[in-house]
């Protein structure tokens, strides 16, 4: 329920001698307005819209920019809220700025929504009964409505200069009074008015706002939400220029398009006062408001370019998922009541209401969405996986070939330790890699260079040499098991002191993916041909010709005295 109280109102509002036609509502539908001695008000619950019923919602962002997550969460909001009411979702383009407004920023905001999945009923490229819907393409209809507030009174022609209006803000400032309006063409004669039409002297068209009184508003996610007359001023609706003001554009637009619920970011809160006299005086019955919280960075400040990443698309770029932002995005001030945080965007169709969207700020959390995003992309087909991985190591120079048993095997074996799709470029370029130097030098491999390394080195060497364990790798992952159990016996090796060696001659780290997996695709890497030669991949031969070459005494001597074996762990 939005009401707004105070006389004065009533006498600028209603005026016995203009004709009733000023006083009809300028839609087909009936406003629910109900006038009383005194004060006005205007319905604005879901129950009571301007659509009879209908849920028509919409995003209406600026192609100033790139689409940044917060305007990404609202889309989502109206969205989902459209949806589970079987309604509307709309997106209106609000280009109005002429000079920041571009067509190369629209397109982008519209491919990282489709990207979303969050597909408009109306709006551009889609259509609709209600267009046009660019905010610039719909200039005529603002003049419209403007003049009829200029005829009904609501309104009128505002004369003064700029040098007028900075000397009212500074008069305003020494008096420590709220900078509002205080010229004198509110009350100016229709002779004076005529004499500065005759001049060519530029206008805007102003507002008339009461000078007493409140206006307050039901918020679907804030309650009641109120503020003082006395603090705005007649305000501009139309520039000098011809060019429509964002308040007055916004609310003719949203009454036209019949929009029941305005589902916004909480900045747009003080705009709601500016809006909701702009419907009175048009006889347009008011929507429901609900104003979501700002997304917070970690410091609790506005998320911004400096605390990283921040639109869409750049989110997309580095490999996160759409399904995987949706879900995310969701819970930034809302959740189901339960425990559940992983939703496909049918279940929070299912699962949305606008009740249980939380009016604190909501924290975003990078950490957080990486992991979500790694969740999601595991639980995804594996056929899918493959694809992507496939396409994704082809796309980057690393295989040849898309699709193979290669890339198969390697999505497997890898996937667990991938949160991003931009991820799998180095968990593949690690595993081709063999920086065994580097790893012999640290601190870390001390213990197992000092556990008789070089024994192990040999006996490796001669087991490859002899076809040995070229036969059981050949043999895939079954026949790496028998052979790694037959060679633990015959070194008296078991465990931890059996494979950290292993692992550290034939793959050259410490650590790793299943030791088995990744030696067998290692050797089958070698054979297949998938893996380009811009890879850097160090191929099984050439492993065992660095460790035949390698200088264990040397390297015996740098490691230090004999520290006695690594600690056996059973596995």
């Amino acid at each position: 329920m939005a009401s707004l109280v105070g006389s004065p109102w009533l006498r600028i509002r209603v005026r016995p001698d203009l004709p009733a036609s000023f006083l009809r509502p300028c839609l087909v539908f009936k406003p629910y307005v109900s006038v009383r001695r005194g004060s006005l008000s205007v319905s604005a619950s879901s129950a009571t819209g301007p659509t009879d019923g209908e849920v028509r919602v919409r995003f209406a962002p600026s192609p100033t920019g790139n689409l940044h997550v917060g305007g990404a969460r609202t889309a989502l909001f109206n969205y989902l809220f459209a949806r589970s009411k079987g309604g509307k979702f709309v997106l209106r383009i609000e280009d109005t700025d002429l000079e920041r407004s571009t067509r190369k920023s629209e397109e982008a905001m519209l491919n990282d929504l489709s990207w979303l999945g969050l597909d408009w009923d109306e709006g551009p490229g889609v259509g609709g009964d209600y267009g046009p819907y660019r905010q610039s393409e719909r200039n005529s209809l603002y003049k419209q409505y403007a003049e009829k507030l200029l005829n009904s009174g609501a309104v009128y022609r505002c004369f003064c200069s700029n040098e007028e209006l900075e000397q009212m803000k500074e008069t305003a400032k020494q008096m420590q009074l709220p900078p509002v309006y205080m010229g004198k063409w509110a009350t100016a004669s229709d002779e004076e008015i005529e004499q500065e039409l005759a001049k060519g002297t530029p206008y805007t068209y102003r507002f008339r706002v009461p000078k007493e009184g409140t206006l307050k508003i039901n918020d679907l996610i804030r309650g009641e939400v109120g503020w003082s007359l006395d603090t705005l001023g007649d305000f501009v609706i139309m520039r000098s220029n011809g060019q429509p003001v964002y308040n007055f554009c916004v609310t003719v637009d949203d009454a036209t398009m019949r929009i029941s619920h305005v589902i916004r970011a909480e900045e747009h809160l003080p705009n709601t006062l500016r809006q909701a006299l702009i419907y009175k005086a048009l006889g347009f019955p008011m929507p429901s408001f609900a104003h979501v919280s700002l997304i917070l960075a970690p410091d609790r400040s506005k998320l911004s370019k400096r605390h990283g990443a921040t639109s869409v698309g750049q989110f997309r770029e580095m490999g996160y998922l759409p399904q995987a932002m949706v879900n995310y995005l969701a819970l930034l001030g809302w959740g189901d009541g339960t425990e559940n945080e992983f939703f496909t965007i049918d279940q929070l169709v299912e699962k949305f209401s606008i009740n249980r969207v939380n009016k604190s700020g909501a924290i975003f959390d990078s950490t957080k969405l990486r992991w979500m995003n790694g969740q999601h992309l595991r639980a995804l087909p594996s056929e899918k996986l493959v694809e992507i991985f496939g396409d994704r190591w082809k796309g980057t120079g690393i295989l040849l070939e898309s699709k193979s048993k290669f890339v198969e095997d390697a999505t497997e074996l890898l996937k667990d330790g991938i949160d991003l799709v931009t991820d799998a470029d180095a968990a593949l370029l690690n595993l081709l890699s063999y920086p065994l130097d580097s790893t012999l030098a640290s601190v870390e491999c001390k213990p197992v260079v000092q556990d008789k390394l070089s024994e192990v080195a040999a006996s490796l060497i001669s087991a490859y040499d002899s076809g040995e364990l070229r036969e059981a790798l050949e043999e895939g992952h079954a026949g790496w098991q028998k052979w790694v159990k037959s060679f633990g016996k015959l070194l008296k090796r078991k465990g931890r002191s059996l494979f950290m060696p292993i692992r550290l001659l034939l793959t050259g780290k410490l650590h790793g993916p299943d030791m088995g997996a990744s030696i067998v695709l290692i050797y089958k890497a070698g054979i297949c041909g998938a893996v380009s030669p811009q890879a850097g991949f160090v191929t099984l031969d050439e492993r065992f010709k660095i460790l035949r070459e390698l200088r264990w005494e040397a390297l015996n001597k740098e490691a230090g005295p004999h520290a006695g074996s690594v600690a056996t762990v059973t596995p």
